[in-house]
């Protein structure tokens, strides 16, 4: 409706305040625990904690002023800590507070950031983790130098929430576009040095032009255009590759598929399965289009 339909302040409001009433936002709701967790922490590798579950109700478009919202993320920020879903270290850090790995802060970031918590201290620890290539890399503290797609991603939606919500700054805008230079040097999927498609070892099927949702922590083209195209950071050459990637997975029905579903525990069921038209994967694209190709 609002991105793709041009309707009114007003009938997105009114359709917005479904969300924690009716479908996939009511669900998710209710499997919140009476601790403030989902999954039974604040952070899994199954996708279904309190994270993942933040992540979700962000993407449903959940009004973060509403009372639903209110009452589940106060029961996150006052009782949900990193006890066992971090370094020891890190146990006693209440959920917003974050760990230490820049891909999981930033998306403790963009959801507090959303629901209208305080997360600058995060947000000044990532502006701090920044490389020199203008990228992140959860990697940086075992001495890598190059930046990850994965974590650049994820910091940079992060501060564009930011950004949205609590207005930034120049350090965060500034920072922020570096992180957008890095993925448009490298035609968001080639290697900058040789220009070959990237073949990375850490995700399923290692092929970023295959599209998933929810991404989670991963990287792939749609998550990378869908951020450039919330952020009106196009049109840019560099980019026109990838735009030809994500035309060329559209169905002839006009739809983009599930390529990729990461295995793990889903708190609730959200699409068809892999091989099958994904509802989100055409809407990300269709507001690409929109956005990018003016069409």
């Amino acid at each position: 409706m609002r991105d793709l339909n041009g309707a009114s302040d007003a009938e997105v409001s009114a359709e917005r305040a479904r969300v924690a009433a009716v479908g996939f936002g009511a669900q998710l709701l209710a499997l919140q625990q009476q601790d403030g967790c989902w999954g039974g922490g604040a952070w899994n590798r199954g996708w279904d904690s309190t994270l993942h579950a933040l992540t979700l109700l962000r993407e449903f478009g959940l009004d973060p002023a509403s009372a639903p919202a209110r009452r589940a993320v106060g029961l996150v920020r006052e009782n949900v800590t990193w006890r066992a879903c971090g370094p020891p270290d890190c146990d006693n850090n209440r959920f917003f507070e974050g760990e230490i790995e820049p891909c999981i802060n930033a998306q403790v970031a963009t959801v507090g950031a959303y629901f209208g918590e305080d997360v600058r201290p995060v947000v000044d620890r990532l502006l701090g983790e920044q490389l020199p290539d203008g990228g992140w890399n959860c990697e940086a503290e075992n001495g890598s130098t190059r930046s990850s797609f994965h974590t650049t991603i994820c910091v940079l939606e992060a501060l564009l929430e930011y950004e949205r919500s609590a207005g930034g700054g120049d350090a965060v805008t500034s920072a922020r576009r570096r992180g957008q230079e890095y993925l448009l040097d490298r035609r968001f999927f080639r290697r900058r040095s040789t220009g070959e498609p990237i073949v990375d070892r850490k995700t399923r099927g290692a092929d970023w032009t295959r599209f998933a949702f929810p991404t989670w922590w991963h990287y792939d083209v749609l998550r990378g255009l869908d951020y450039f195209a919330r952020a009106a950071a196009l049109p840019d050459p560099r980019a026109d590759e990838a735009l030809a990637v994500l035309h060329a997975r559209k169905n002839a029905d006009g739809r983009w598929p599930l390529d990729v579903r990461y295995p793990g525990r889903m708190p609730i069921e959200i699409d068809d399965g892999e091989g099958r038209p994904s509802r989100w994967n055409t809407l990300r694209a269709l507001r690409v289009e929109k956005v990018c190709l003016r069409v």
